[in-house]
C-alpha cells in the first residue's frame, strides 16, 4: 500500500510541475543509488519507461567517468620540438655548405 501511495502522490506531484524536472548531481546519485534494479522484458530492453532508461544511462556514464584513468595513462608518443630547436634545423638545411663551426658562429648570438 505504501509504494501505491508514493505512485499515486508523484503522479499528482508531477501533473502539478509544468516542464522538465532538472536535478543536481547530488540528487541523481541519490535516485541511481536507491532505485530498485530494473527488469528485463522479453525483448531484452530495461522496463520502467524513458524515465528508467534515462536514469540507468546517467548513471552509466557517471560510473564510466568516476573509473576513467585517461588522465594518469601517459603518452608513449615521441616528444614535440620546441620552436627553437625547429628554427635551427631550418637554418642547417638553408645552408648546407656551412660546416660546424659557422654554424656555431651563427647561433652564438642567440645563445647568449
Amino acid at each position: 500500500m505504501r509504494n501505491e501511495y508514493l505512485a499515486a502522490e508523484n503522479r499528482i506531484l508531477r501533473a502539478q510541475i509544468k516542464g522538465r524536472l532538472l536535478l543536481s548531481d547530488a540528487e541523481k546519485v541519490t535516485l541511481a543509488e536507491n532505485r530498485p534494479p530494473a527488469r528485463k522484458e522479453s525483448s531484452g530492453r530495461s522496463g520502467g519507461g524513458s524515465e528508467a532508461g534515462y536514469a540507468s544511462a546517467w548513471y552509466r556514464r557517471l560510473i564510466a567517468n568516476k573509473f576513467d584513468g585517461s588522465k594518469f595513462r601517459k603518452s608513449w608518443s615521441r616528444p614535440r620540438v620546441d620552436e627553437e630547436t625547429k628554427r635551427l634545423v631550418e637554418m642547417a638545411r638553408e645552408n648546407p655548405g656551412w660546416g660546424y663551426d659557422r654554424m656555431v658562429g651563427a647561433i652564438r648570438p642567440t645563445w647568449d
